[in-house]
């Protein structure tokens, strides 16, 4: 199953969605409703094309959680471009770090750019886990018993900010309305290969990033057991599982994001972001922001 979450008369609502057909099913209740137990019971039929997509989910339990350095040719690529901030070998062990809430945008919204606050604004194309059963040290053998499904992410970062900061990644991963999520929520049933996903990104057309998630470091069954050790996991939180090679800020010469620049994400299976670098003012407190 494909849920979307769209706005009908300004009220979001989940979809249950048939790409096949290009339509939508709309149902009484949102995405965060279904991953948390609610019943799903299809309604009235509309073409996905008449509809705007929203980020799949808007009720979060807690931070975005994340997976740092989950894919080694993107550990190794950064060697030596941390800014003193190399750690001595690779990880042994998941490397996470979390992210504001308030950084999730939907699958065609703008990504909020403001170069007064950061100077490189850099793209992270991602799988991202979605948990649908609460659980505390979760074995890894039943890991992804606890997982609803999966959506795109891209961790928009800013590198400067990323280092400034003590080491911590926090304030260089939540500047608000930088992350785009969706197209919409992948159940787990429909993937064939969890080891078979492609991970890509396309900067102005330019692919950038091209990877599959057989090279992992850890599996999304690892991540979940890591993570969960002594932590209570919840229905509705949000997992990222970390970017391959290709980002900007490894590359000679670099690549930053600048206002304009159309990034699209996609995973195979998955589907597809496309949203526009656009200029904004983030140190504003009045300025509106796409949610």
């Amino acid at each position: 199953m494909k849920l979307a979450s769209v706005s009908v008369g300004g009220v979001r609502r989940a979809g249950v969605v048939d790409e096949t057909e290009r339509t939508v099913s709309l149902l009484s209740v949102t995405v965060d409703d279904v991953v948390r137990g609610a019943p799903v019971e299809a309604g009235e039929v509309v073409s996905l094309d008449e509809v705007r997509l929203e980020s799949p989910l808007s009720r979060f339990n807690r931070d975005v959680l994340c997976t740092g350095w989950n894919y080694w040719d993107h550990f190794e690529e950064s060697a030596g471009k941390r800014e003193g901030q190399d750690p001595a070998s690779r990880p042994v062990r998941p490397t996470f770090f979390t992210k504001g809430p308030d950084t999730v945008i939907g699958p065609s919204d703008p990504i909020a750019f403001d170069p007064s606050l950061s100077q490189k604004w850099d793209y992270e194309a991602e799988i991202a886990m979605v948990v649908g059963r609460d659980g505390r040290s979760i074995p890894e053998e039943k890991a992804l018993d606890h997982v609803f499904g999966f959506v795109v992410a891209n961790d928009v970062s800013q590198r400067d900010l990323q280092r400034a900061h003590g080491g911590q990644w926090l304030k260089g991963k939540s500047l608000d309305a930088t992350m785009p999520l969706g197209p919409w929520l992948t159940t787990l049933d429909e993937i064939d290969d969890l080891a078979g996903m492609r991970v890509q990104c396309e900067v102005n057309g330019v692919l950038l990033q091209d990877a599959t998630s057989a090279q992992m470091a850890f599996t999304f069954a690892q991540i979940i057991a890591e993570l969960s050790e002594g932590m209570t996991l919840r229905a509705g939180d949000v997992i990222l599982t970390g970017t391959p090679s290709g980002v900007g800020n490894a590359r000679e010469p670099q690549i930053f994001l600048n206002d304009g620049d159309v990034v699209v994400t996609r995973v195979s299976g998955l589907g597809e972001l496309r949203n526009t670098v656009t200029l904004t003012d983030l140190a504003s407190p009045d300025v509106k922001l796409a949610t």
